[in-house]
């Protein structure tokens, strides 16, 4: 099989997911154009050589809908020739289009491709599409449908994860987020966006809450226990039946924040490599796709990572740094319990509890923080994962070049 390398990372700044958000402004096609202009912009290769841009978008209704990937290549200039595809696996969408876009570079389909994605909650918010699995109440019971929270909840009461634990990890993500951006630790791969309207110019995440403490996070109360009466904790006791409560420890200060962005990777083999004169700046070692229980859902992450390590014949000490999704502050905690991680190497710039979770683009934002950080530190190895609705997660491990 043919290596796939990384050859760079851009994403945008991560705008507040509500109509006074930085990116409100924008059009999502707009947005992902600009992230594909800047990845020309600073390679300097012939669009006309790119043989598909593959992005990750949850919520594909209207101004997300029509297949943004091919009208984003349009909108920006780029060649009419390249096709363009847009995904929808939940939260892994954006790793999945890198997953794809890799696999086909590995199988000799490709040679030059773009992976990304694309999520403007403020204007197409989540679960919008009304989709079957949580909109037909027959389909949510068959399937079964159980809202994240929830899922979230679940985890922290069967792996005995408490209150102060969680809050204690988002203070953690907060005070890490700040000081990267502070101290530039993300300027390398951020584009800056305009608001068309205004002027303004959005250069920096937003959601990021510098002041957060252990003892400000204490004031809030948790968000998930009333739609946990609705029917949603005795589906979950039901499935797990050592339990006799559901301990409600999430809420708005713990949870991923929703947000606004945009990101992209730009992926080639040797040859393409050669002849656009790029610069590899790591190498994908290996990748997976897992499935869990739908009720539990939010372990799929954890067990992608796993197998992606066993499929790069390394263990959790072989890998210097990882990026794995703030899905709520449980799921993290259980991940580094359970892969032996310490914090140390865990999302060490902070995550979606601070950051934000524009969805379909938040698994190539991972990748190029991960590689950001890794040549910042002159380490080598990292691994990306993350887990999404219905259980699914995706994992990819890479190697600077």
């Amino acid at each position: 099989m043919s290596p796939v390398f990384i050859c760079d990372a851009v994403r945008t700044p991560r705008g507040k997911a509500r109509a006074g958000g930085g990116l409100h402004a924008v059009k999502p096609v707009d947005l992902m154009a600009l992230v594909l202009k800047a990845l020309e912009e600073r390679n300097r290769f012939d669009t006309k050589a790119v043989h598909d841009i593959i992005l990750g978008c949850v919520t594909q209704v209207g101004d997300q809908g029509g297949n943004i990937a091919r009208t984003a290549c349009l909108v920006g200039g780029w060649s009419s020739m390249v096709p363009g595809m847009t995904i929808n696996r939940y939260c892994t969408s954006g790793l999945d289009a890198a997953v794809l876009a890799s696999s086909k570079i590995m199988a000799g389909v490709d040679s030059l491709s773009v992976a990304g994605g694309i999520e403007v909650m403020s204007r197409v918010p989540m679960l919008s599409d009304n989709g079957a699995y949580y909109a037909d109440p027959d389909v949510a019971s068959r399937a079964p449908f159980i809202p994240l929270g929830i899922a979230a909840d679940l985890v922290a009461t069967l792996e005995n994860i408490s209150r102060s634990d969680v809050d204690g990890y988002a203070a953690t993500s907060q005070q890490r987020a700040a000081r990267a951006r502070r101290d530039g630790y993300f300027n390398k791969s951020m584009v800056p966006v305009t608001d068309p309207l205004s002027g303004d110019t959005i250069e920096a995440d937003e959601n990021i809450r510098e002041d957060t403490t252990v003892d400000s996070l204490a004031a809030f109360e948790p968000i998930f226990a009333d739609l946990g009466k609705e029917g949603y904790d005795d589906l979950a006791l039901k499935r797990y039946r050592a339990l006799n409560a559901i301990n409600h420890v999430h809420h708005i200060g713990n949870s991923p924040a929703m947000a606004d962005g945009a990101s992209a990777i730009l992926l080639a083999n040797q040859n393409a490599v050669l002849a656009h004169t790029l610069k590899p700046r790591a190498k994908v070692l290996s990748m997976a796709n897992v499935s869990v229980d739908p009720v539990l859902m939010l372990t799929g992450g954890i067990d992608a990572a796993g197998l992606a390590l066993k499929r790069a014949d390394m263990v959790a000490s072989d890998i210097d740094l990882v990026e794995f999704n703030e899905a709520f502050a449980a799921v993290v905690i259980k991940f580094m319990r359970d892969m032996r991680f310490d914090m140390d190497r865990v999302n060490v710039n902070g995550g979606a509890i601070a950051l934000g979770h524009a969805m379909g683009s938040t698994g190539t934002s991972l990748i190029g923080m991960a590689l950001d950080e890794l040549e910042r530190r002159d380490l080598t190895t990292g691994l990306i994962s993350v887990s999404g609705g219905a259980g699914v997660g995706t994992a990819m491990v890479i190697e600077r070049v």
